[in-house]
């Protein structure tokens, strides 16, 4: 165990060079693929498997270390800040996503639209174009399209987030009382919402493709919608498989009323997600 004084440093680790290499091969199968070629399908498959081995290993390797009782209070402190400040990064990939949103409704369709010291750009490229949202702009391009409406779908995935929210901090409290039936039993019911959500997401996209003819490639609208959208439900999944893994601990008998900051940092997470999804809901559907 690390003294009170001292700071524990890991032994030397082949793991970060694994997940590099692949994370390369996953990147050049993709890029393959993206460019039509037979064998990018297959070296994206197998960076992927190589990936889902690396982060097994890796963090089999920090469980056993965290269990042996080596992180003193200064690396609790560590990974802390290291959380704080990735969740951090994380607000400013979603804030360069809702800015985007922003720019084009509020200043670049105005512009293009007439409004203020822009009315050349309306007068002489796009006479006939309107400033209405939603808009996949002066070329109409993909055609006309369909709303998500806000009310269906879109409104129960903000009641199964919010109700999972709730769960984890149920779940939260049990660990702190160190009643580990309510810790499982909330837990695993933040896991079942978060999947259910990641559903209902997936069926909603299959939806819009075909019903609603809202695509990626409908203008600045349907761009901004799954682009927000897509990594959010992408942030969902990673959440859920992280508090998977947290559950799969948990039912190990792993964390203790006073020291459980592996759960802490997740729950953290989850809420990060939550929040967003509302900021989502109002800007993306609702207004």
């Amino acid at each position: 165990m690390s003294g009170s004084n001292s700071y524990y440093v890991p032994h030397e680790s082949s793991w970060p060079f694994l997940a590099t290499v692949s994370i390369i091969v996953l990147f050049v199968g993709g890029a393959n693929y993206m460019n039509g070629y037979a064998s990018g399908t297959s070296i994206m498959l197998m960076g992927l498997a190589f990936l889902f081995m690396v982060t097994y290993g890796w963090f089999a390797t920090v469980i056993r270390e965290s269990e042996a009782g080596i992180y003193n209070d200064q690396v609790d402190i560590s990974f802390r800040w290291g959380m704080v400040w990735f969740i951090f990064s994380e607000v400013m990939f979603f804030s360069a996503f809702f800015g985007a949103l922003y720019y084009a409704r509020e200043l670049s369709l105005p512009w293009l639209g007439g409004e203020g010291t822009k009315v050349a750009t309306n007068l002489f490229l796009w006479p006939q174009f309107e400033n209405v949202w939603p808009s996949n702009g002066p070329t109409n391009a993909n055609g006309e399209f369909t709303l998500v409406k806000a009310g269906g779908i879109p409104a129960l995935n903000t009641l199964l987030l919010l109700t999972s929210g709730l769960t984890v901090t149920w779940a939260h409290h049990g660990l702190k009382e160190q009643n580990r039936k309510k810790l499982i039993y909330g837990l695993a019911m933040t896991v079942l919402l978060g999947f259910i959500f990641v559903g209902f997401q997936a069926y909603e996209y299959m939806h819009a493709y075909s019903d609603l003819n809202l695509k990626m490639t409908s203008g600045i609208y349907g761009s901004t919608f799954y682009m927000l959208t897509g990594f959010h439900g992408f942030h969902v999944t990673l959440g859920a498989v992280m508090l998977s893994v947290i559950l799969f601990r948990c039912m190990k008998g792993h964390f203790s009323g006073d020291n459980h900051f592996g759960f802490e940092a997740v729950a953290w997470y989850w809420h990060f997600v939550d929040v967003v999804w509302l900021g989502l809901f109002v800007f993306v559907y609702w207004l």
